[in-house]
């Protein structure tokens, strides 16, 4: 069981059955009150946000939320395909599931696959991946007087902005929790 004081941002805790992430930690001093703590959880499963406050010496239950590690192999009509790299056992998860995620999957690439009670309720990408751009406007040199931002797509195809130096066949890095550019690929 957790206290309340091990509530940082990202700790996984159960509440109501139901498995929640801890996005945002607030502590208040209360003297001799002791200490509340206010929270805001993001379900796992409907991605609801919601604010809590546990006070004093109040226990809150982890979540048993297991994690693991499969391939992209590919997408068709019905929904996208992963495999188990230790298994080689491959299985296709709904479109519902990877909604906030396919504009970063590339064929090939390893995602982890989190699971509550034997049932997968998100994919979960790398904070960081790099990616090839296919799509970019070419800018003339004289056409910029500061640093611009131009439209690239990506071999996924994500489109976002990119400084004005990067050109088609670049890779660059992407944060894919807010999708934007960090850097070209040394």
């Amino acid at each position: 069981m957790y206290s309340i004081t091990d509530l940082k941002k990202g700790t996984l805790i159960q509440l109501d059955g139901k498995p929640y992430r801890v996005v945002d930690y607030s502590q208040k001093v209360m003297g001799r009150g002791g200490s509340i703590v206010n929270v805001r959880l993001k379900g796992l499963i409907d991605g609801v946000v919601i604010p809590k406050t546990y006070k004093g010496s109040e226990r809150i239950e982890p979540a048993q939320v297991e994690n693991h590690t499969v391939q992209y192999l590919y997408k068709d009509g019905a929904g996208y395909y992963f495999m188990d790299g230790i298994t080689f056992e491959q299985f296709e998860l709904p479109t519902s599931l990877v909604e906030g995620v396919k504009v970063f999957l590339k064929e090939g690439s390893e995602v982890t696959l989190q699971s509550f009670n034997g049932k997968i309720i998100n994919v979960e990408l790398p904070n960081n991946l790099y990616l090839k751009v296919v799509y970019t406007e070419n800018v003339v040199k004289g056409d910029t007087t500061s640093s611009v931002l131009k439209d690239a797509t990506l071999e996924t195809g994500h489109l976002l902005k990119v400084p004005a130096f990067i050109k088609i066949g670049d890779i660059i890095k992407v944060d894919t929790r807010t999708g934007g550019y960090l850097e070209r690929q040394k």
